[in-house]
């Protein structure tokens, strides 16, 4: 592993003491001996959902999101991580929607924070909370664009990138990783920011379709995804179907991800449940409305929602029975296709019954 540099002004106001915490995330040395010992042919990946996340997600590492919050995101592994007790991971993603119900459990112990909320659901008091009661340490604070700068850097093989991203922000006041430089093109003064290449441990990718060997099909925006699993150092694909390598190759739109960055490949139909899987199914508003109404507003609150939801169900089709059932997956795939323009969206009715917390109406679609 190689020796850093930090920006000092970052490193005090965050309180960090030993700076050897953050050298992982830009550490290119490990990161490419991880790569080139990976095992490179095209062979036959699937496994388990269990299976995967007890082989590739290691307590302590640093493991980042992907898709964007609640669409085309794996929340059915990060329950599985859950329920496999790991401890201790760095989470580094944009937003930080979900490795802030992880804290609660021990799983995030650490965050490169980026926006935390849920749009029009609100701002998180959960992570908020467990931050003031020191649950989690803040490693650095990013914009959304920055940190995909990052991940991009690690997928081109450079060092890093300069950018304009951050200037002006007091986000360069508590951010380790980045620096401002004078632009070495220009002899007249134009500061940029210099955004290190980001290697994260791990990344589970939430896909469309997938072949055996990690060949994967998204359809919608990659987000950073296409990145994430060039730069990571352990990928696993979940899928929301297994098909034949030769549909990959003669249906190859959108097929983004190729097998060689690939370590397990899980068949996972629902695997973004209760979030929204483009051309699938449509978000369950009401599930993420009741989480940040009410699980979010105490620690008793989120232990016994995620009781609920995650420890008391063993995998993805247990979740979605208690979302509605079959109800719930024929609403569901009938709000994401009217609101894709790929069915009839006159008539269909997007109004919901909400959650209030002196009425749980009991519905999720």
């Amino acid at each position: 592993m190689g020796t850093f540099s930090y920006n000092p002004e970052a490193i005090a106001n965050l309180k960090i003491t030993d700076t050897s915490i953050l050298d992982r995330l830009v550490d290119f040395e490990s990161a490419r001996a991880a790569h080139l010992a990976k095992d490179h042919s095209r062979r036959d990946k699937r496994m388990s959902l269990s299976e995967a996340i007890s082989a590739f997600v290691a307590d302590g590492d640093i493991a980042t999101d992907a898709g964007f919050a609640y669409v085309r995101t794996a929340h059915q592994a990060y329950f599985e991580i859950m329920r496999q007790g790991k401890k201790g991971l760095h989470f580094i993603g944009s937003p930080n929607t979900n490795q802030s119900y992880m804290i609660n459990f021990g799983v995030c112990a650490y965050s490169h924070n980026s926006y935390t909320g849920a749009e029009m659901r609100g701002t998180d008091r959960n992570y908020s909370r467990q931050l003031k009661n020191g649950k989690v340490k803040i490693l650095s604070e990013w914009s959304h664009g920055s940190m995909a700068q990052g991940f991009k850097a690690a997928q081109l093989g450079v060092p890093g990138v300069f950018s304009k991203q951050l200037l002006g922000s007091d986000i360069l006041r508590y951010n380790p990783y980045v620096r401002v430089m004078q632009n070495p093109m220009r002899d007249d003064p134009d500061p940029v920011v210099f955004i290190p290449a980001l290697y994260p441990d791990v990344t589970v990718i939430h896909v469309h379709a997938a072949d055996k060997t990690g060949n994967a099909r998204i359809y919608g925006p990659t987000v950073n995804d296409i990145a994430l699993a060039a730069a990571a150092r352990k990928v696993i694909i979940t899928a929301e179907e297994i098909v034949p390598e030769i549909d990959i190759r003669y249906n190859s739109k959108g097929v983004a991800i190729p097998f060689m960055y690939v370590d397990a490949v899980v068949e996972m139909p629902y695997g973004a449940v209760p979030g929204n899987m483009p051309g699938h199914y449509y978000w369950s508003r009401q599930w993420w409305e009741k989480a940040f109404r009410y699980a979010c507003v105490s620690d008793d609150n989120m232990k016994a929602f995620m009781d609920e939801w995650v420890f008391g169900c063993k995998d993805q089709f247990e979740f979605v029975d208690k979302l509605g059932g079959a109800k719930w997956i024929t609403m569901a795939r009938r709000l994401t296709k009217a609101a894709e323009y790929d069915n009839e969206s006159d008539g269909v009715d997007f109004s919901y019954q909400p959650y209030l917390p002196d009425k749980d109406p009991g519905i999720y679609y």
